[in-house]
């Protein structure tokens, strides 16, 4: 796995960056072939001292993200490596229970964790499908719409940039842009 660990309001010193590779590299172990995958890191530290971590591992069929805060940088590493094993552990028994109903006796997190989406397209049946024009507008008037509808995330063309774009409610109650490139 290669790192990018980055700080915000901090500086990654060495005994930061080698606990954080120390601790991330424990979830190579559910793995026979290790991905080749870089995993993100940012470390941020607000001004009341409390540290806030979010590591990101894009994988071929599989995006691990989590995020911690606590008061502890250190105890942040460890909550948020305990947070991705629950994760992976999650989406194994997912797909080892998929083969099995399938009958099929070979174990899937054996290979690699990528290869996920090929039997699991029946668990995820689509129920209802909508049509609608997506009507030209900016990022406010999307997110009054958006509202309105009572939905938490809008898909609209941005009237400057002619592009398909979404807005979204946040966790915390803000709003979220996602731009299409």
């Amino acid at each position: 796995m290669n790192y990018n660990i980055r700080g915000e309001n901090i500086e990654v010193t060495p005994a930061i960056r080698d606990y954080t590779e120390k601790k991330v590299s424990k979830l190579e172990r559910y793995f026979t072939e290790v991905p080749e995958a870089n995993v993100h890191v940012n470390l941020k530290v607000y001004q009341d001292k409390t540290a806030k971590v979010e590591i990101t591992i894009p994988l071929p069929q599989l995006v691990l993200r989590a995020e911690e805060i606590n008061n502890d940088m250190y105890a942040a590493i460890d909550l948020i490596v305990d947070k991705l094993e629950r994760q992976i552990r999650k989406h194994k028994t997912k797909v080892n229970r998929k083969f099995r109903e399938k009958g099929n006796t070979q174990e899937f997190f054996a290979n690699s964790i990528g290869q996920a989406d090929t039997d699991t397209e029946d668990e995820l049946e689509v129920v209802r499908t909508k049509q609608f024009d997506l009507k030209p507008m900016d990022s406010e008037e999307a997110v009054l719409q958006m509202n309105m509808l009572g939905h938490n995330f809008f898909v609209f063309t941005d009237a400057d940039s002619n592009q398909t774009n979404i807005v979204y409610r946040r966790k915390d109650g803000k709003y979220g842009l996602i731009e299409t490139k």
